[in-house]
């Protein structure tokens, strides 16, 4: 604990949001905070540098796609994942258990861990929540997820019972298993859309709760509004003083809306996904640049934006560069779009800091459309 301290700078009067510090090894992490997915231990098309830029405090790799390729003694012998990627800044590794939940087809899951068929190869493997924590352990990420078992929206309650029940157990099993001071376990709620199971399952992990607890399990189908109605239930019932991270969760509209609900941590990799599809993220919602009407357009994506892209380059050109098959349309898009996401981030503290989040919050989904 003594490489880990969250403290809380300031609490919104008016929606309850707050600004924190999260004392990390590698660096200081200001919250409320939006965190690039580095799926393959790098965000898509970017080098670190960009990152900087944009304004990334800290960016997640995935443990279940490190695992399979190069695999985590590769990563080990790199020096770990900092030194492997060039990323001086903190790193948080996912504990691969939503991975293994997408792979429905491929994998069998039994209180002792998960057996699944590697995506790639076909290669069967076990997963364990010992060996969960030794590939994080391997991996060097300055936070680290434990093992749990997440279930689909409309899953029954006996389903999410039972995975509820697991992911604690699992979450002791991690807690035991990590011996590594450097890094900090997060143990993660569990529950489905079922508010007891929610709150029993906050109550069971967040004893294995140090500097950090994550909610997981939403966004899996649900409608936004259940969503945001669990978080709601949850806001008031998290330990003290540490933070709270949604995970898979960022498009601007829940990033907002989630912060409101004590949410200090989330990730997605909503803005590098749709920049490769050929889409910015703008004030009023989603421009698909690659549209017709923009091929004669030689302004900026959005002109009061101060990333790379928006500063050096046209929709047109861009639009011809997504026509061409072009690399760098992705690249300059997933550039503005995490910058559009962090800047958001950004003028959320200012709006927590003057005690006005809740009028930020009108003022930009007035403006808003997704």
């Amino acid at each position: 604990m003594e490489n880990f301290e969250f403290r809380i700078k300031h609490v919104c009067k008016q929606s309850g949001a707050r600004i924190g510090e999260f004392i990390t090894p590698h660096g200081i992490i200001e919250t409320p905070v939006f965190m690039p997915v580095g799926t393959q231990a790098t965000v898509k098309g970017l080098r670190p540098e960009d990152l900087k830029e944009i304004g990334a405090q800290i960016i997640l790799s995935n443990t279940y796609h490190l695992f399979l390729r190069p695999g985590d003694k590769i990563v080990k012998e790199a020096g770990g994942l900092h030194k492997f990627m060039n990323w001086d800044k903190p790193i948080l590794t996912d504990s691969g258990g939503f991975q293994v939940f997408s792979l429905a087809d491929l994998r069998k899951i039994n209180d002792d861990g998960v057996e699944f068929s590697s995506h790639l190869s076909g290669e069967r493997f076990f997963i364990t929540p010992e060996k969960c924590m030794e590939i994080q352990n391997n991996l060097g990420a300055d936070i680290i997820m434990a093992f749990d078992e997440c279930t689909k929206a409309g899953s029954s309650y006996e389903e999410a019972k039972e995975a509820c029940e697991r992911t604690t157990k699992w979450a002791e099993r991690c807690y035991n298993a990590q011996k590594n001071e450097k890094q900090i376990l997060f143990p993660i709620i569990q529950g489905n859309m079922f508010k007891d199971l929610r709150e029993k399952s906050l109550n069971e992990v967040s004893k294995y709760a140090k500097c950090g607890i994550a909610v997981g399990g939403l966004s899996v189908g649900e409608e936004k509004e259940v969503m945001y109605d669990i978080l709601d239930f949850l806001k008031d019932k998290y330990p003290e003083n540490m933070p709270r991270y949604l995970m898979g969760v960022g498009s601007p509209d829940c990033l907002i809306e989630s912060i409101i609900r004590g949410i200090d941590m989330m990730d997605c990799v909503l803005p590098t996904r749709i920049a490769r599809n050929g889409t910015a993220l703008t004030q009023k919602g989603k421009m698909i640049v690659r549209n017709a009407k923009f091929k004669d357009d030689f302004t900026p994506i959005e002109d009061d934006c101060d990333c790379y892209a928006c500063k050096h380059f046209t929709k047109a050109y861009i639009r011809h560069l997504i026509n061409a098959d072009e690399m760098l349309a992705a690249e300059l898009l997933s550039i503005h779009n995490i910058r559009f996401l962090t800047k958001l981030t950004e003028k959320i503290k200012e709006a927590i800091l003057h005690d006005r989040l809740l009028d930020f919050k009108e003022e930009f989904l007035k403006e808003f459309k997704w």
